[in-house]
């Protein structure tokens, strides 16, 4: 009983005591127990027929307050029940909030089970808490620099969230509780953050002698072509909602009738991308793209200069990169001799083991899909493409460093298009190139013919 309510009826019964002591509302008077034919004292009739009216002024009082007192109980259980009704806030949205990102990453991360954690922290942030925590460390002091009103690691939360779900900025903020110009603002900082401070640490090109060794040695094992040190390809990312004049709806429509930015990746052995280029709105060709890169423009000048040199039928092979026939036959860059199997027995094995070191790239880019969904329909502005694109590689990157589970790659069209041209300014590296794709075709058409 209400505790308020006992303390009015115990007010009460002094009160009834001081006006009518004659009759006792508890007990009777005397141990010794009434007539049995006359009342008790302290019955219903014996109240109701006395000459005082302090009894009856009693009772109407004591009903009116143990009627109040029942109500407030009621009131009481229903706010208890409407407070775990369901319209309380959604499990998915309460992962968003500060509060239950902090219950999650502190108070209970190390008492789950580390497979369990870090299945948990994928679904959520695209990688496991591990690898989340490397990235908040090497984040935290440029984002503390910035002033920003929210926690490091809470802020990265957001944009992995985003980055791996493909949320829009008003999904995230509606969940959060912040305002989408926060959430882009955000956005805008963890990638860029992440495209620039953290791009020359987890994207290198190979040049030590370890790392190119280990390369070489990986893509000889899948194709049996010697030194091979990465694999070339360009994809087209989907833009959403750019509003572009006449003059511009045609670039930036790539080939499979979509508004895109196109992709440029070279990747090694373990799907781990060592060069990364957004440079060209998606109607543009990947020749003309890989043209633009610095990376095109540092092995044309010679910048780039790997040491290690295998002989091959007394000519002197440096490691190269593969890609498909959108590519030009260069010195450093092997493409197949036909792509529809039109060349001699020779030729199309090499062609078959070209693209099978190809297929390390292609998925890689599905993995970068897979893992990063906001690259399937992108959800920021075009001039943030670039970075938010290159921000998900160097994650990628990290993912694959790691050794996370890999997802189900994401599927882009076949590849189509006619062989790329080559300009007068490439004809030395051209020759060569020639030159060097037959003899290493022949020298595995004899190799494998052998065995």
């Amino acid at each position: 009983m209400d505790e308020t309510f006992l303390l009015m009826l115990s007010n009460l019964l002094h009160l009834h005591n001081s006006l009518d002591p004659s009759i006792s509302l508890l007990s009777p008077s005397s141990s010794s127990p009434p007539p049995a034919s006359s009342p008790s004292p302290s019955s219903p009739s014996a109240i109701l027929s006395s000459s005082s009216p302090a009894p009856l002024i009693f009772f109407t009082l004591a009903s009116v307050l143990s009627f109040l007192a029942s109500s407030s109980s009621l009131k009481k259980k229903d706010s208890n029940n409407s407070s775990n009704s369901p319209t309380s806030p959604s499990p998915s949205s309460s992962h968003f909030s500060v509060s239950a990102f902090r219950a999650l990453s502190t108070d209970h991360i190390w008492s789950l089970d580390a497979p369990v954690r870090d299945a948990q922290w994928r679904s959520l942030y695209g990688l496991s808490y591990p690898v989340f925590t490397t990235v908040v460390d090497k984040l935290k002091p440029f984002i503390a620099a910035s002033n920003l009103s929210l926690p490091s690691d809470y802020a990265v939360a957001l944009v992995l969230s985003r980055l791996c779900h493909g949320y829009s900025a008003k999904a995230i903020a509606s969940r959060s509780s912040l305002d989408p110009y926060l959430i882009s603002k955000i956005t805008n900082m963890v990638t860029r953050l992440l495209a620039t401070k953290l791009y020359p640490e987890f994207i290198k090109i190979p040049v030590s002698r370890r790392r190119m060794i280990e390369t070489t040695q990986g893509f000889e094992e899948l194709t049996s072509l010697p030194n091979i040190c990465g694999a070339i390809d360009g994809s087209p990312i989907k833009v959403r909602g750019l509003n572009l004049d006449r003059n511009s709806m045609n670039i930036y429509k790539c080939k499979y009738g979509y508004d895109s930015v196109l992709l440029q990746v070279v990747a090694d052995h373990r799907k781990i991308f060592w060069d990364v280029c957004v440079k060209a709105p998606g109607g543009a060709d990947d020749a003309s793209h890989f043209r633009d890169s610095l990376l095109y423009n540092r092995l044309i000048s010679g910048d780039i200069v790997w040491d290690k040199v295998v002989n091959v039928r007394g000519h002197h092979v440096r490691p190269y990169i593969v890609g498909d026939w959108c590519y030009p036959l260069l010195s450093f860059l092997m493409t197949p001799f036909s792509p529809d199997g039109a060349g001699t027995p020779a030729q199309n094995l090499f062609d078959g083991m070209l693209m099978k070191g190809r297929s390390v790239v292609v998925d890689a880019i599905g993995l970068l899909k897979a893992r990063w969904k906001i690259l399937q329909d992108l959800n920021v502005g075009l001039n943030h493409a670039p970075q938010t694109i290159v921000a998900c590689c160097v994650l990628h990157n990290l993912c694959q460093i790691a050794r996370e589970p890999e997802p189900e790659p994401w599927k882009d069209p076949d590849e189509s298009g006619p062989p790329a041209r080559v300009l007068e300014s490439e004809k030395q590296f051209y020759y060569f190139g020639e030159s060097l794709r037959q003899t290493l075709a022949d020298d595995l058409h004899q190799r494998l013919s052998s065995r």
